[in-house]
């Protein structure tokens, strides 16, 4: 097969909207023990506590390593019970897994919670591509073998994730719906306490802005109206940054993402975030240009640009190659303040 690959996903930048507006307010006690009274945990919820549990352990007893908390992908909204139609959010976990591999290559163990069937940390580079994965074989003497165009390159992908694979320093936690999201990073928030301030939070999961609750969630599909309209309420999902900052991870660096797309409104929201959810670090970045350039926001108000070079880009160097050591100086600095 040949012919140009085109991306069908990414959305038309020029027609995107500008968000020149305030962020929703900050969740407080009352919010957050309200929420989750009135939400059901996720049934699978205690098995994956045990293994993030025995995760931890392993790395407190036998290695010393640093934790990552990576979160990616988006958070779905689920309209009915027995789900046919939901709200999604834009992303594909790029970032994330990107990142984990990064966080891998420099020391710490990864708890990886991702969005269910987006990308993941090494498969990442052969499961969303524009290519058929058979493309990638060959046939000779009657077996399969991998084609030398990609073997050099694969092998190296190989080696990292069976390192990372033999040593237990990566663990995949998945999660759909927002619902799912919340009781998850509020179950490993607890669960990584006793790590302290070797436990880090790089939050790039795209989070839903509102939500179907449960209570008002229909049984079965929603039918056709007889008006030809849907009309849906949605309510506003908690801002839970800052129950993670001040409740759930007290002791933990918290990183969290700005995604805009007006240059001019971007270090002002990274900034408005640092102030209102006092954490360590906003990483920002524009939709139009997020894989070539991010800014470092922190409290004192200091920016820090990372971007690839002209040359970097034309050789398809990937920005969290520059970003997560950057982000390992950061922790080390901070917590050795």
């Amino acid at each position: 097969m040949s012919g140009k690959s085109y991306h069908t996903s990414n959305p038309e930048t020029e027609g995107a909207i500008d968000r020149n507006v305030p962020d929703f307010p900050i969740a407080g006690q009352s919010e957050e023990e309200s929420y989750f009274r009135t939400h059901s945990a996720p049934s699978y919820l205690p098995e994956i506590q045990a293994q993030l549990e025995s995760f931890i352990e392993y790395h407190l007893k036998n290695t010393g390593k640093r934790i990552a908390l990576v979160t990616s992908g988006g958070t779905t909204v689920p309209l009915e019970n027995n789900t046919v139609r939901f709200i999604d959010n834009f992303s594909a976990g790029t970032r994330g897994a990107t990142s984990a591999e990064y966080f891998l290559e420099n020391g710490y163990a990864v708890i990886f919670l991702h969005r269910e069937f987006s990308l993941l940390p090494y498969s990442r580079h052969y499961s969303h591509t524009t290519n058929c994965f058979l493309d990638y074989m060959v046939e000779k003497d009657n077996k399969i073998e991998i084609s030398p165009d990609f073997a050099p390159e694969m092998l190296q992908v190989l080696r990292k994730y069976n390192a990372a694979k033999s040593s237990n320093s990566l663990i995949l936690v998945p999660f759909t719906t927002v619902n799912q999201y919340l009781f998850t990073l509020r179950m490993g928030s607890e669960a990584l306490k006793k790590m302290g301030k070797n436990a880090l939070f790089y939050l790039a999961a795209a989070v839903s802005d509102f939500f179907l609750p449960q209570s008002r969630m229909p049984q079965h599909k929603i039918q056709s109206q007889a008006s030809g309209k849907l009309i849906v309420d949605l309510e506003q999902v908690p801002k839970f940054l800052s129950r993670l900052v001040d409740n759930w991870a007290p002791r933990s660096m918290i990183i969290s993402f700005k995604l805009e797309t007006d240059d001019s409104i971007l270090i002002k929201k990274a900034t408005a975030a640092l102030d209102k959810y006092q954490h360590q670090l906003v990483i920002g970045n524009l939709l139009q240009t997020r894989k070539k350039e991010v800014v470092f926001v922190k409290p004192d108000s200091s920016q820090d640009w990372v971007r690839l070079t002209d040359k970097q880009v034309e050789t398809n160097v990937e920005i969290e190659s520059l970003i997560i050591p950057k982000v390992v100086q950061e922790h080390t600095l901070w917590i050795n303040s």
